[in-house]
């Protein structure tokens, strides 16, 4: 039975959808050779096989045809080293034109049919004729792909101030909507340089650890909320969600310390 699984194309971290074939066993991590735009790539397996059916698609399926193998290992760092050159000329050539966009990296595709330019820019960017040069020196098809502030800091990588890796870099497959309401609901301070990862935007954490804080939340009094307790009323002053706790400043000044059970929902 052929079986699904989603897989990181090459280091920019696109996500796409590989069909397993019947004859190869293949597991989380295994980097393979997938048929992909009328050509060759390879990438990374980041999820478990399932069976297709049950996998969210997320553009055509890509038929997986092998595990990668020395002489492919070889090829993709001959690639990168070529990537690098290739991004070399594309700047020159940019200054050329005098277009206003920033060359932030170069990718070949495993087969080197194909070589994509990534790039930032505040505006629109009429790039057709860049595009015409870049064919007739590398001879392959050329796409020039305009990428956000985040897409650059997963590009590039780094360390975030939690003195790990990116979660771009590593575990994300793909950017989640980060509010400011994220931060608020977990207590942070709303101080831009301690809630904005190194793209400068708000940090990607907020978004899956909100749902945590949601789940530990219920219950809690709200900080600032006024309660009735038995020593009489009160106003809740902080709010511990990982103790479970709420401490309460009574009307003659007096501060207790509330404990939460968490109730069983079964």
């Amino acid at each position: 039975m052929e079986q699904a699984v989603n897989i990181r194309l090459r280091d920019s971290g696109q996500v796409i959808q590989g069909i397993i074939p019947p004859q190869l066993s293949l597991k989380d991590g295994d980097v393979v050779i997938v048929e992909f735009d009328r050509g060759l790539d390879y990438g990374q397996i980041i999820s478990a096989p399932e069976e297709a059916s049950s996998v969210k698609a997320k553009g055509p399926p890509r038929k997986i045809l092998r595990l990668v193998t020395e002489s492919d290992l070889r090829q993709i760092e001959e690639n990168k080293k070529k990537a690098k050159e290739a991004s070399r000329t594309c700047v020159k050539k940019i200054q050329e034109h005098k277009l206003e966009m920033k060359l932030i990296a170069a990718e070949y595709s495993f087969d080197r049919s194909k070589i994509i330019f990534y790039f930032t820019a505040e505006g629109r960017v009429d790039f057709r004729n860049l595009v015409k040069d870049l064919a007739k020196i590398f001879k392959a098809r050329i796409e020039l792909r305009q990428i956000g502030v985040r897409d650059e800091a997963k590009l590039f990588g780094g360390y975030s101030c939690c003195g790990r890796p990116l979660c771009c870099t590593t575990f994300l497959k793909d950017f989640e909507p980060v509010t400011i309401k994220m931060a608020k609901e977990e207590g942070l301070p709303l101080n831009p340089p301690k809630i904005s990862g190194l793209c400068g935007r708000l940090m990607c954490c907020l978004s899956y650890e909100y749902e945590t804080y949601k789940i530990l939340s219920k219950g809690l009094p709200k900080e600032g909320e006024r309660i009735n307790v038995q020593e009489g009323k009160g106003k809740v002053v902080s709010v511990n969600v990982f103790k479970r706790t709420a401490t309460v400043e009574l009307e003659d000044g007096t501060q207790i310390q509330l404990s939460y059970k968490i109730k069983d929902e079964s």
